[in-house]
């Protein structure tokens, strides 16, 4: 049985590095796709160069979702069964200040590799996953699962949801075996220290190890559904593996909220917050010495923000069989573990 070849794009990223690892050992030949840096970017995928008996069946690529010359030549050379888009410019704060570029590489780089197979004529042979986000929603009812209206809330949504469509219609139109997959928050060690999660896990590791004495934060109130990004790879590869292309939501069905995150994470070493004041003015103190650990700075709150994000997966559950196995708890203790070793 010939090995099969999976490309990746955004693969030095938290996702794309998780579902590396996965298709390595589920003995596919992966190409990654990768920005060129000026500076190292490829800490999370490391350890696959240095695994020899992996590294032979991992062949990185220079390319770019806004280069549609570059896309083209690297699927026509490759040949993949299977396409993992993943890289995108994927901050929703960020796509406030950038909203262009975030609709280039969000939006547009989807439709650049989806034309590319059908330029190619590669219909019959290579599958398509699309991540789409559960930012799309926006403020809509809860929970969330595929039949909920879209009411995108940021640029980087709004991009994504042309993605999301993009893939439906060359789906129907050209017959390709494309699908969305629709991801609530998934987390993890790899996650990338200006979201909000590894944000919060490495300062509170910081003022554990009296590096600093407190940090700042936007939004304490927005809800969101916590996975783990290890989990959530895996239903990347069981939607390309089901009988019909369809889309889906992979979520735990939970939500916490931003100042929970904080609370849990403070938990691990055994630090108890307790919060005082209102709006602004409130901040995170330490209980058993009265010093302010957490703040609010408005410079992180969003135009226009979305209250809570709380995914229904049960059709992936009925229909892919696959669930959650990390609870909220466990993810903040990985995360948490992961700095602790890694903060000296």
């Amino acid at each position: 049985m010939s090995r099969k070849t999976a490309l990746i794009t955004g693969v030095t990223g938290q996702d794309g590095s998780y579902l590396t690892d996965l298709l390595l050992k589920k003995g596919y030949k992966v190409i990654g796709v990768k920005r060129r840096s000026s500076s190292f970017n490829t800490k999370r995928i490391d350890h696959i160069y240095n695994d020899i008996r992996q590294s032979k069946n991992f062949i990185p690529y220079y390319g770019d979702l806004t280069d549609s010359s570059n896309i083209l030549r690297i699927i026509q050379s490759t040949k993949p069964d299977e396409i993992y888009n993943l890289g995108a410019q994927s901050h929703v704060h960020t796509s406030f200040e950038i909203p262009e570029y975030s609709a280039n590489a969000d939006a547009l780089g989807t439709l650049r590799i989806l034309e590319a197979i059908r330029i190619l004529k590669f219909q019959k042979k290579t599958k398509f996953y699309q991540a789409s986000t559960s930012e799309i929603f926006g403020n809509t009812e809860i929970p969330q699962n595929e039949n909920t209206p879209f009411r995108p809330r940021s640029p980087y949504a709004i991009s994504k949801l042309y993605a999301y469509w993009t893939t439906v219609n060359y789906r129907e139109a050209y017959n390709i075996f494309a699908v969305n997959g629709i991801l609530f928050n998934h987390e993890g060690p790899r996650r990338g220290e200006t979201f909000v999660s590894r944000k919060i896990t490495r300062a509170v590791v910081e003022i554990y190890k009296n590096k600093r004495t407190f940090f700042t934060l936007g939004n304490l109130n927005a809800k969101r559904d916590w996975g783990s990004a290890k989990d959530y790879v895996e239903s990347m590869w069981l939607m390309l593996k089901a009988k019909k292309p369809s889309d889906y939501v992979i979520s735990t069905g939970k939500s916490f909220s931003v100042k929970k995150f904080v609370e849990e994470a403070f938990k691990y070493v055994d630090i108890k917050i307790i919060w005082k004041g209102k709006g602004l003015k409130e901040v995170g103190v330490n209980k058993s010495n009265g010093k302010i650990h957490v703040k609010i700075d408005p410079v992180y709150f969003r135009p226009t923000d979305v209250d809570e994000l709380r995914g229904d997966s049960s059709k992936a559950k009925r229909e892919l069989k696959w669930k959650p196995k990390t609870s909220f708890r466990q993810l903040v203790s990985e995360m948490m573990e992961s700095d602790l070793n890694e903060i000296e």
